[in-house]
Parts: C-alpha cells; sequence; structure tokens
C-alpha cells in the first residue's frame, strides 16, 4: 500500500506548488499528440525560412480553411475569417466575433523575421579567382556559429522592368549550398587572441558562390564572370539587379529530431516561428468566437519592429479600423478593449551555462509554455511590464483548461535581457502579455525546444482565441 502522506506533505504540495516536467503530467495520448502535432510543425520550418515564405505558406494555407482577403467594403459577419497581407512580409488573420466589436478582440502578434545574413547591395566580387557574396547580417547572431555550415539563398530580385524573381536555392541535395570559410586551427594563432564576439567579423562574413573561370583570356575577373553569366542563364539577371533585391542567406538544416527520446526538436528558425506556427494554427481551427480573433504575423521585430512591416508602423491600427469601420464603432475603443498575447520565446535553462540565469525565475524545456510578465534590459528598460489582473486572468484561463505553464524572464538582472514586440502593442491601450516556448541556443542556426512546450503553446494560445 502506498504510504500515507503527512500532514506537512500535504500542506506543502497545497502551499508550494513545484513547476513539474510535462512528461510526468501528460497522459501517454497526450504525449503521442505533442509528438504528432510537431510533424506538421517541421514541415512549416522547412517551407518558411524567411518572412515573405512564412505569409505565402500560411495565406495558402488559411485559404484551405475557408479565409478570403479583405477588401474595402467587404460585409463583415460573425464567423467570417478574413486575412490581410502587408507588402508580402507580414499578415493578419482574423474570424469575426458574435460580441459586439466594442468590446475588443482576442489578438496573439507574434513575428516571422528571423535572424539572418542579408546580401549587400553590390554583392558579387572575385578575389584570387574565387567568386563572393558581399553580406550584412541582420539581427543578433553569433557570427562565428555561421561559418563553415552549408547555406542556402532564398529571396527576390526585382529588375529594372518591374520583373520578380523569386529565389530558393540549396535547400535540396541535388542543388549547390554555399558557405562562409573560415581558418584552420593550425593558423588561426591571432585570430584565437580575439574576443568571442569578434572572431568573426562582419565583414569577414563572405559567401564562396564559386571557383571556376570564364573561359577566355581576354577578360579580367573571370570567376566573376562566369557567376554573372550562371545567373543570367538562370534567372535572366545583370550585375545592377542586386540593388533592387532582398536576398537572404540562412541554413541548409531540415528541421530533425533530437535525443534518443525524440523530444527535441532542432530547427533554424525557432525564434519566432514557433510562436508563429502556434498562434495561427489556433485560429485556423477557430469559428464562431465570442469575440474577433486576430492573428498577427508580424515581420522585422529582430531589428526594432521599425519599418512599414514591423509592428511600429499602422498597419495593424489601420486593419483595426477597418473592421470597426465596418461596425459602425471607433477604432479606438476596440484597441482600448482588446486583450493581447505577445508571442515570443524566451530562453531555457542550459544546464552546460547555469551562471547566465537566476534558476528560481527562469523557464525550463519540457515545463510548458512560458508566461512572461516583463521583458526589458536591466532594470526593465523597454518593457511593457504586464498587469496582475491580466496576467491573473491567462493564468486562470490556462489553468482551466488543463495548460501546462511556468513563468521565466530573461536571464539575470544585471546581464542584459531583450524586448518583444510586447511594448508597441501595449502602447495602442491593450492589455498585453508575452506567451511562449522555451528555446535552447537561441539565434543560432540550429535552436531546440521541447515538443511538448509546443504542444501546450498551441492549446493555450487557442484557448485564448475561444475566450
Amino acid at each position: 500500500m502506498p504510504k500515507e502522506k503527512s500532514a506537512a506533505k500535504l500542506l506543502q504540495e497545497k502551499l508550494c506548488k513545484e513547476p513539474r516536467h510535462a512528461g510526468l503530467i501528460l497522459t501517454d495520448d497526450k504525449l503521442s499528440e505533442s509528438f504528432a502535432y510537431s510533424e506538421s510543425y517541421k514541415k512549416f520550418l522547412d517551407l518558411a525560412k524567411t518572412e515573405r515564405e512564412s505569409v505565402n505558406v500560411t495565406v495558402e494555407a488559411a485559404k484551405k480553411h475557408g479565409f478570403v482577403e479583405y477588401t474595402e467594403g467587404l460585409k463583415l459577419i460573425p464567423g467570417m475569417k478574413i486575412y490581410r497581407t502587408n507588402r508580402g512580409k507580414s499578415v493578419i488573420f482574423a474570424v469575426i466575433g458574435k460580441a459586439d466589436i466594442s468590446r475588443g478582440a482576442n489578438i496573439i502578434a507574434a513575428h516571422i523575421d528571423v535572424p539572418r545574413v542579408d546580401l549587400k547591395q553590390h554583392p558579387l566580387y572575385e578575389e584570387k579567382e574565387i567568386a563572393y557574396f558581399k553580406t550584412h547580417y541582420y539581427g543578433g547572431i553569433k557570427k562565428y556559429q555561421w561559418t563553415a555550415i552549408p547555406l542556402s539563398l532564398h529571396g527576390v530580385i526585382v529588375k529594372a522592368d518591374g520583373e520578380k524573381i523569386e529565389v530558393k536555392i540549396g535547400e535540396e541535395e541535388t542543388e549547390p549550398c554555399f558557405v562562409f570559410s573560415d581558418l584552420l586551427p593550425h593558423l588561426s594563432g591571432e585570430q584565437n587572441k580575439r574576443t568571442l564576439n569578434e572572431g568573426i567579423k562582419g565583414e569577414e562574413l563572405n559567401l564562396i558562390i564559386g571557383s571556376m573561370p570564364f573561359r577566355d583570356d581576354d577578360v579580367s575577373q573571370k570567376t566573376k564572370l562566369n557567376i554573372a553569366n550562371i545567373l543570367f542563364e538562370k534567372y535572366g539577371i545583370i550585375e545592377q539587379d542586386f540593388v533592387s533585391a532582398e536576398l537572404e542567406i540562412v541554413p541548409a538544416f531540415k528541421a530533425r529530431d533530437v535525443g534518443f527520446d525524440r523530444s527535441l526538436v532542432g530547427a533554424y528558425g525557432h525564434d519566432d516561428r514557433v510562436c508563429a506556427y502556434t498562434a495561427f494554427s489556433g485560429i485556423l481551427e477557430t469559428s464562431n468566437p465570442e469575440k474577433t480573433a486576430i492573428c498577427i504575423l508580424t515581420d522585422k521585430e529582430e531589428t526594432g519592429s521599425d519599418g512599414n512591416t514591423g509592428l511600429k508602423s499602422a498597419y495593424l491600427r489601420y486593419f483595426i479600423a477597418d473592421i470597426a469601420d465596418a461596425f459602425g464603432v471607433k477604432y479606438r475603443f476596440v484597441l482600448e478593449h482588446s486583450r493581447c498575447l505577445s508571442a515570443d520565446v524566451n530562453a531555457a535553462f542550459d544546464p552546460t551555462f547555469p551562471d547566465v540565469v537566476e534558476k528560481g525565475n527562469a523557464s525550463y524545456v519540457n515545463y510548458g509554455l512560458v508566461m512572461t510578465k516583463y521583458t526589458g534590459s536591466r532594470g526593465k528598460a523597454g518593457t511593457s511590464d504586464c498587469s496582475a489582473e491580466f496576467v491573473g486572468f491567462v493564468r486562470k484561463l490556462f489553468e482551466d483548461n488543463d495548460i501546462i505553464y511556468q513563468t521565466g524572464e530573461l536571464g539575470k538582472v544585471d546581464f542584459g535581457g531583450g524586448g518583444t514586440v510586447a511594448a508597441y502593442l501595449a502602447n495602442l491601450g491593450m492589455d498585453v502579455l508575452d506567451i511562449g516556448v522555451p528555446v535552447l541556443s537561441m539565434h543560432s542556426p540550429f535552436e531546440l525546444v521541447a515538443k511538448t512546450d509546443v504542444y501546450e503553446t498551441y492549446k493555450g494560445f487557442k484557448a485564448f482565441y475561444k475566450s
């Protein structure tokens, strides 16, 4: 017979509840569901490595679930599913609710841009008969992590006549890939004296794209010419067309299961496509909600949310205003009464590097989704710092729906920190709380998340849309 619990033990369980590993809480069926859900997530990661690809993939999926593109004057009725894209790099999905829109909407916002390396506007050059692309990194990366790994090239090129060429090369095994070279250990004595941050400098991220010359002795820079000719034959572009191009260098890795138990997913772009996918798949399964449900997949978060596709711009306000106008309501009433989850990841506790976090307030893999009350750096600089009332609302929502959750901060107080889109949404007057997935090796070319955490986040977002 099991040993009877003491009064102290029972009191401890009542008053001092500790987070637990999801593997000790979930039934076998629920564990199987979480693993199955990650299979579709992995497919999304492989298809959507850039913000443009993320928009294309989600819009196509949404159309199959009954979403229609919103145009001015479209009559909106409860249950209608609509979307609007913003320059092909951000998108908003909405399901019109039964309640008066003046009561606000339930909004989830994630970002679909990811740290990467971009091409400069004049990238093509040759040095000692090796052809290169010059680059400029985007977002916070550790530059040394990007050398000596297979890379692919994604994006668009707009020619002088307006024709847009889509580029995606390096993903398939039958295609060539590209690489940033690094020094061999035998000759890197001087390089080893650099700080880790300077181990590879920005101007040393030169992408190797070829080494065969054009076979004609009448010209100089034969290797550059050979590559230019290949690009002309394949895409019909000339060197000047790079001026009006957006080309991104991303890892050529596929999403993979990690560990003997296959409990983790390793991939490029978990930050923040893990939240984008869970938020999006949640709204796909939302029908006839009480309050209007809105999913925002935005661009430019990794560089500060500036620009006309970032959340500091007006595109979200315009969308809300159009919905409000359709029902004869001032859009500021919708914003003021809206509730929002800023869907972004947090740093998971890494036992190999324990000193950067305060363990009692860190997030852990396999402990469920993470509620982050405040972000910012050091003295909460740049945070919206969610109210206790809204945290309490979300907490009750998760507990009522048996969703496994935890709380977390992004590192020790004096160590730095980071931000999300929460502050820009809060500035519009709505209640906002950061919710996301804990990530190991964040901002690296191959990040790690736990399948159980991904699934609990999806469940949490779905419950929020319906609240």
